[in-house]
């Protein structure tokens, strides 16, 4: 055995096959679930692996998964992983042309849809020659025999979704695609694509797959805010180790794999593990993975709905929530002062964030209503993993300060070697770091290097480190703020700015000035009923907090803040809004 994730998943089903693995929730408010046990969980991936296996896929090949949350989601996941075929996730809020360059980059050869992104898969399939098997998840599709399918929550076991009124009794495969028995065309549907219930009922629960190594690899595509997304090439041992804490993130890793399922046996259960943001951002799979390294429940919604998440908190007791930033957690906040007042909270011990930080403001709201909860800021990345934790004193007066481990560097980047305290370099990881960017080695060869004997990644973000070995992190390079020389990190202002009492959110980009170059300007969602504040009220405001040439120059207010799906800032969106308002 080795550091295989699906070996390891399938030692744990193996000793707890009976516990509960995976509740999720349909749709918000409706009372639709579906409850998995781990042995019910471990068929399930069965069935789906045996049948990409069947349909001619081949280990090492790519399979994409364009899904919202769902079982459908992470039994995806596990049957690749089974089958040695490689997962890729798909961003769902791509338009055609960003799917094309998806598809193709990424060389996928089999796609896993949900049907109202038919329309999208429709598109662009014609440009995507190599993908030739199409799975479609049809709405309230029933799961197969023996899969935990709660009563009446769909069709007959084995059904797919029924055609409609005059649908081609006969697939019409697009060209290039394999014709799979069983598949229809229905109106709006995708052409050659079989539906996911059926295949599931297709194909075998048991296991009987050949020897799996520590070698295979698992994608996760990043990015697309800043330019076109790249495909992390992680082997699942690094993976293992690197974003899943070795099976332990808060203690020591495991010595061997089997070890894994022995800490299991001799536990217990009791821990639900929520990630609420979208599982295609590889923090949320990576967190159910740790629940399942674990051994313990994971609760998934369809979509992120703030007062159905209070809602399954309370109903689950739900222990640890991992979620990305303000963005996720002023909702919950608000619901909590508002229409779920009195929410049931206190089994949640920890909030965690990744990819955007909990402003120390709302994370004092929160705290005021969920006294119980630890509030956790985690430090990581696609090409990373897990990097460090928060200190507690980490907010607008001293930054973003962490506790890294004992991979994690700050060093310069063009030497590679150790800074000085107060020097700034760019954070980077050594040992379990991946192979690179797939289809991308210019840009591989830009962000990892060998030194001392081992293979590093250097990551976007610029930082400092103190004598106590605290590292600070200013933010990403590549959003770094040239105002007339002086170099201003978004993340820093809008700390500040979030402090604010009239401000609900907001991201700060760079607008070109003839006199400094760049000047600083705040896009900002005020709160509901707040009175607009002038841009002297916000300048004032910041300069309790920040030196002068940090405060914003500009004051753009805005209706809603956008970020992607997953509560991660999109600066291009930010500096397109506040360019076309300085134009005025």
């Amino acid at each position: 055995m080795e550091y295989n994730l699906a070996d390891l998943f399938e030692s744990v089903v193996d000793v707890v096959p009976g516990r509960e693995a995976l509740v999720y929730v349909d749709h918000p408010g409706t009372g639709a679930e579906r409850r998995l046990t781990y042995a019910e969980l471990d068929a399930a991936a069965n069935r789906i692996a045996h049948h990409l296996l069947d349909s001619g896929i081949r280990p090492g090949e790519h399979l994409g998964l364009h899904l919202y949350n769902g079982v459908e989601y992470l039994q995806t996941v596990l049957a690749c992983l089974k089958a040695r075929v490689v997962p890729v996730n798909v961003n769902y809020r791509y338009v055609e042309e960003e799917l094309v360059y998806l598809y193709r980059d990424a060389d996928l050869v089999a796609l896993v849809f949900d049907t109202e992104f038919a329309p999208r898969v429709a598109g662009a399939l014609p440009r995507a020659p190599k993908l030739r098997h199409l799975l479609r998840v049809d709405p309230g599709a029933a799961a197969a025999p023996g899969t935990g399918a709660a009563p009446g929550a769909g069709a007959a076991p084995g059904a797919g979704a029924a055609p409609e009124a005059g649908a081609a009794p006969e697939a019409v495969v697009a060209p290039g695609a394999m014709a799979v028995p069983g598949a229809v065309t229905v109106p709006g549907a995708v052409p050659g694509a079989m539906a996911f219930a059926d295949a599931e009922a297709a194909g075998s629960p048991g296991r009987g797959f050949p020897a799996r190594s520590g070698d295979d690899q698992f994608i996760i595509y990043t990015g697309g805010t800043t330019g076109m997304p790249k495909g992390v090439m992680w082997r699942q041992e690094d993976l293992f180790f690197a974003g899943l804490g070795g099976g332990a993130p808060t203690g020591e890793p495991v010595t061997s794999p089997q070890e894994l399922a022995e800490r299991v046996a001799a536990g217990g259960d009791g821990i639900t593990f929520f990630p609420t943001p979208p599982l295609m951002h590889g923090t949320s799979t990576l967190t159910a993975f740790i629940g399942f390294n674990f051994g313990q429940r994971v609760v998934v919604h369809r979509k992120f709905v703030p007062e159905e998440v209070l809602r399954t908190v309370e109903k689950e007791k739900v222990t640890s929530i991992s979620l990305v930033g303000d963005a996720m957690l002023r909702p919950l906040i608000d619901a909590l002062s508002g229409p779920l007042k009195g929410t049931d909270c206190s089994a949640l011990f920890s909030v965690s964030s990744s990819g955007a930080i909990m402003s120390e403001t709302v994370r004092r709201q929160f705290r005021e209503l969920v006294p119980n909860a630890m509030l956790l800021n985690n430090f990581g990345s696609s090409e990373s993993g897990f990097n460090g934790t928060a200190t507690e004193d980490s907010g607008p007066e001293r930054g973003f300060r962490l506790r890294v481990n004992s991979r994690t560097r700050v060093v310069d980047p063009a030497t590679y070697g150790p800074i000085a305290p107060g020097e700034i370099g760019r954070v980077a990881q050594c040992g379990h770091v991946p192979l690179g960017y797939y289809n991308d080695p210019r840009k591989t060869a830009e962000t990892f290097f060998e030194k001392d004997g081992q293979r590093w990644v250097l990551l976007g973000d610029m930082a400092t480190v103190d004598e106590d070995g605290v590292v600070t992190v200013l933010g990403r390079g590549s959003q770094c703020i040239n105002t007339g020389g002086e170099k201003v990190y978004p993340e820093e202002v809008e700390q500040a700015l979030k402090a604010h009492p009239d401000v609900y959110d907001a991201l700060v980009a760079g607008v070109p000035d003839l006199n400094w170059g760049n000047h600083v300007a705040a896009v900002v969602q005020l709160r509901a009923g707040a009175a607009q504040p002038s841009l002297t009220d916000i300048q004032t405001h910041c300069r309790t907090r920040l030196a002068g040439y940090k405060i914003p120059r500009q004051l753009v207010i805005t209706d809603a803040i956008q970020r992607s799906p997953s509560g991660k800032a999109d600066y291009r969106w930010a500096r397109e809004v506040a360019v076309a308002a300085d134009q005025r």
